[in-house]
């Protein structure tokens, strides 16, 4: 049961590391860079690692295509919230947006894989953020296919929370090894 249990926790943690991993190399494809570096010729960890940190040069300055991808959405969030607290006394960043997303994703899916239940909490942060502004399905027409599409992702990642609750609802109610208590034997008169 120990070992489906860590398979389960990889699996599910794959999808938030892949995540976090594909937004720091967004713009270009992993098989491209695999030839390129040939890393089909060695298969190294040492020098998968060391060879990775050049990937996230399409992060930048700006934050690279990603963070060109939520400001847009971030500017949404930021003018509502100007509109119930005043004007210019929120600032949200996309830059760091994108970043915070990726420390969430990655950072989180490997404490999970290793059964932390703060590496649930940091997954849950991230989808209840990110979710309702990836997958807007209120700014759509109810009935377009655009929007059946969207509220189904949208469900996805309300679903991964509850898997998540789930997780965290589990782990909380295991009780901890507790001693074995003698057992006296009455003696025979």
């Amino acid at each position: 049961m120990g070992f489906f249990s860590f398979l389960g926790r990889v699996l599910f943690a794959s999808i938030f590391i892949l995540s976090a991993w594909q937004m720091g190399l967004i713009g270009r494809s992993i098989m491209e860079w695999s030839v390129n570096s040939n890393l089909l010729k060695r298969i190294d960890v040492g020098a998968v690692i060391a060879s990775s940190s050049c990937l996230f040069n399409e992060f930048g300055d700006d934050g690279g295509p990603a963070a060109e991808q939520w400001a847009p959405k971030l500017g949404l969030v930021k003018k509502y919230i100007d509109g119930i607290i005043g004007k210019n006394n929120f600032h949200i960043d996309a830059r760091t947006f994108v970043a915070a997303s990726i420390f969430l994703n990655g950072f989180g899916g490997l404490l999970f894989v290793l059964g932390s239940s703060f590496g649930a909490y940091l997954l849950m942060y991230y989808l209840i953020l990110t979710a309702p502004l990836m997958y807007d399905f209120y700014n759509y027409e109810a009935g377009k296919p655009e929007f059946f599409r969207v509220l189904c992702e949208f469900l996805q990642c309300a679903a991964l929370v509850g898997a998540l609750l789930f997780f965290l609802g589990m782990k909380n109610s295991i009780t901890r090894k507790q001693p074995k208590r003698k057992i006296t034997k009455s003696k025979a008169a």
